[in-house]
Order: structure tokens, then sequence, then C-alpha cells
């Protein structure tokens, strides 16, 4: 069976979804299995998008977007610096 990829604003509906049912008397394990992800998935976006609100997840995940892309441009650059500092010595 494939995993499924839940989008943030689902992840943050069912992290809501399990708060009600736990304040409701369920416990944690029974609330969890209700919504169908694991205890440690449970764990895991809760760690992760715990207390945020739908726009800051939204903004939390362009800036993660955003960093990367940033992350891969230095590399590049970098990679480049080198290869030209390299050629202007006479080293190659």
């Amino acid at each position: 069976m494939g995993r499924k990829h839940h989008k943030p604003e689902e992840i943050v509906g069912k992290l809501r979804q399990i708060e009600v049912l736990t304040a409701q008397g369920k416990g944690v394990a029974e609330a969890v299995r209700s919504i169908g992800v694991t205890e440690a998935t449970y764990y895991r976006w809760r760690a992760e998008y715990g207390g945020l609100k739908l726009d800051q997840v939204k903004r939390l995940k362009l800036l993660e977007q955003e960093n990367g892309r940033l992350r891969k441009a230095v590399a590049d650059l970098t990679l480049e610096k080198l290869v030209l500092k390299e050629a202007a010595s006479g080293n190659y």
C-alpha cells in the first residue's frame, strides 16, 4: 500500500479533529485511528505543525521552498567560483 502525502492544510485540519476528539474524552490512540493515521505520524505532525494556524502553515511551506531554491543557487555559484578560480590559476 502506497503512502499518502497530506497537504499542510489537511494536516492542520486533522490535528484539530484529534484535539476535538480528545476533548470529548476519547484516547489519543483511538482519535488518531479514527482519522486514519498512525500515532507516530500524529506525533510527528504535532511536533511540526502543532499550534500553527492555516496561513502560518502556508507561509512556512513557501519559506521552506524558497530556502531550498536559494541553497541550490548558492551551491551552484560556489561551484562556478571554484571552477573559475582553478581556471584562472592555470591548473586546468
